[in-house]
């Protein structure tokens, strides 16, 4: 790696990356660790009918929601709807194509697919609908469903902390699917809130090395959203 892995902005760092119809895989878990300069880029290139890997699609107005408003996504590989209205409604009407993951199964599969695994058993889901149609083969007495590893043609992942050789470390739970879908695609690109000269991050602190990390841009500062603020009610004596 070298400096040429560090780009301007996320629309240079995705120019010559995005095409219809592509697999699109995207870190973050609701609004925490989502790569939203990546995704803003992605909605403002009208790349369309993109199948979007990722653990669920935000909320409405906000990160992979905003890629659902503007109809560009045709399929979502993801464990759950969360709290995403249009998602839900878009997949009720049939309008998009969803595939349900377990959610263990779905971070298996993308770590799979970044270390090369093109398939693995697994347990889980057996005997529901997730694992209709797919093979099934038996182990000490124990059936298993046969999954398929996922690599993407783009991986979009949000870091703490970058490199200048693409060295990537996370803060907290903002980590969460991020380094599974880092290792997962063809091309990732990253944005990361901080970014140092090479030998500043403690090797000890990198969790995603930079040979699985092939641009970089730095995040734009803006406040961070909280899906679901929950706090204690105010003591009568302190509001007084």
């Amino acid at each position: 790696m070298s400096m040429s892995v560090l780009h301007e902005s996320p629309a240079a760092a995705l120019s010559d990356l995005l095409f219809d119809g592509m697999t699109l895989a995207v870190g973050g878990f609701g609004l925490s660790g989502v790569p939203v300069d990546l995704i803003d880029a992605v909605c403002a290139s009208e790349v369309k009918n993109l199948t979007v890997v990722s653990n669920n699609m935000g909320i409405d107005g906000k990160g992979l929601g905003l890629l659902l408003e503007k109809g560009q996504v045709s399929k979502v590989i993801a464990s759950y709807v969360g709290e995403n209205a249009l998602f839900a409604d878009q997949y009720l009407s049939g309008a998009l194509e969803v595939e349900f993951n377990p959610q263990g199964t779905l971070a298996e599969r993308l770590r799979a697919g970044g270390a090369g695994i093109p398939a693995f058993y697994t347990a889980t889901g057996v005997g529901t609908e997730v694992a209709e149609g797919k093979p099934h083969a038996e182990f000490d007495g124990r059936t298993y469903v046969l999954e398929r590893g996922i690599v993407a043609d783009v991986s979009l992942v949000r870091a703490h902390i970058s490199d200048t050789d693409g060295n990537l470390a996370y803060r907290y739970t903002a980590r969460n699917f991020n380094p599974v879908v880092a290792a997962a695609g063809r091309v990732t690109v990253a944005e990361a809130e901080k970014i140092v000269e090479l030998g500043e991050l403690a090797p000890d602190a990198v969790t995603t090395p930079g040979v699985y990390v092939h641009r970089v841009v730095r995040a734009s500062e803006r406040v961070k959203d909280i899906e679901q603020r929950t706090v204690r009610p105010r003591p009568a004596a302190a509001s007084a």
